[in-house]
């Protein structure tokens, strides 16, 4: 969690003044457990974003394409890597079908997003998690496009959805595990009825890791 939100009070780094005290220059790592705020939200975020790293490497990548940027709409939409990063940085506008250029004429699927109720959001975007979002065309310089919802003030990460074709996507929300009383999401196994196309039913384990 950085500076910007594990401090609940202002930052004053030691110095003659505060007789080079840290209390005041520290990391409250223990907000994100506290059930009543939100700090749990940005350890969430934060969890999520270094997971995405983790799966498509978009951090190190030398790749990177301004798509969109558009003072008016407070759109800002970049490749990097593998994903292209769509952001709408207006306080009130929401936009539907925003039209987006992509770097390939393959369908796209929204693999994080800000709106997830998991970083405290209305879950506006599942649509694109469960559905490939199809090709629309040439726009901005760039080959294809797709055709976006952009709530205000939220944003959302896509991929090629050849990239993760045949995964699967399970998450459990908070409720749920408060409802069952789980602690910690690792100390679940999730079983799936497989039934092949020989009508061959098989039984799958899955366990959650640290990424979720």
């Amino acid at each position: 969690m950085g500076n910007e939100f594990g401090h609940p009070e202002w930052v004053d780094f030691p110095n003659v003044n505060n007789d080079f005290s840290y209390h005041l220059c520290r990391r409250r790592w223990d907000l994100a457990d506290d059930g009543d705020l939100r700090y749990k939200f940005f350890q969430n975020f934060d969890e999520l974003m270094q997971a995405l790293e983790s799966s498509f490497g978009w951090l190190a990548s030398s790749h990177l394409h301004v798509t969109v940027c558009n003072d008016y709409d407070k759109v800002l939409a970049f490749e990097k890597g593998d994903c292209l990063f769509v952001i709408n940085l207006h306080p009130c506008n929401s936009y539907n079908d925003y039209k987006v250029g992509t770097a390939s004429a393959e369908p796209m699927r929204i693999v994080l997003d800000t709106d997830e109720e998991r970083f405290g959001g209305q879950c506006r975007l599942e649509g694109g998690h469960a559905e490939a979002l199809q090709p629309a065309g040439e726009t901005h310089n760039r080959p294809s496009s797709c055709l976006l919802y952009l709530p205000a003030r939220t944003g959302q990460v896509l991929v090629k959805d050849s990239v993760v074709k045949d995964g699967i996507r399970i998450w459990l929300s908070t409720g749920f595990l408060r409802e069952h009383s789980v602690e910690n999401p690792r100390d679940l196994t999730v079983s799936f009825e497989i039934i092949d196309e020989d009508n061959v039913k098989r039984l799958r384990h899955v366990h959650f890791t640290a990424d979720g």
